[in-house]
């Protein structure tokens, strides 16, 4: 396993719609594993392949507090089934946008089917922090920022300032 540098926005690639994946093997296997080192060092509650430069529908997440035993979950090739009209909002932040969050609403409740690590398919009913870590980690694979759920004047705000902190990092 190896942690991966995470891409942050505004670089374009955040942007790519992700791939499905055709066979859910051992080199599969090894990017989900990649990715959730690479989760838990930055340290997050998801993450999408994107994010490592890896345009692929694959997402990880462990929503597990740190008193828990870790709780991985992977998702492959995932599909939102049955969003509930009820909305929550959630403050969210990213491992993309760093030290940015924000409330972001979204389906309070939705069912997503899946591949899991060893290929199977599987349904889960999510609802709560999970549906809505599913729904900003799928936004991902479709090139959507949790920011891009914000008004034009807070994303540009924030997009402002990553630019200056990357800019006065390469300095």
């Amino acid at each position: 396993m190896a942690i991966r540098p995470i891409l942050t926005a505004p670089d374009p690639f955040l942007r790519q719609v992700s791939k499905p994946v055709e066979r859910v093997d051992d080199a599969l296997r090894a990017l989900m594993d990649d990715m959730l080192e690479t989760m838990y060092d930055a340290p997050g509650i998801g993450l999408a392949a994107i994010q490592i430069g890896e345009p692929l529908r694959v997402i990880v997440m462990d929503l597990a507090g740190e008193e828990e035993e870790p709780a991985p979950r992977y998702f492959v090739n995932p599909e939102i089934l049955d969003p509930s009209e009820e909305m929550n909002v959630y403050q969210e932040g990213c491992l993309s946008v760093p030290d940015f969050f924000d409330d972001v609403e979204r389906p309070a409740r939705c069912r997503v089917r899946y591949l899991d690590y060893h290929g199977e398919e599987q349904v889960l009913d999510a609802e709560g922090l999970l549906a809505t870590c599913i729904q900003h980690e799928m936004d991902h694979l479709e090139g959507v920022l949790f920011i891009d759920h914000l008004s034009r004047l807070k994303r540009d705000r924030v997009l402002k300032k990553l630019k200056k902190e990357q800019r006065l990092a390469a300095e």
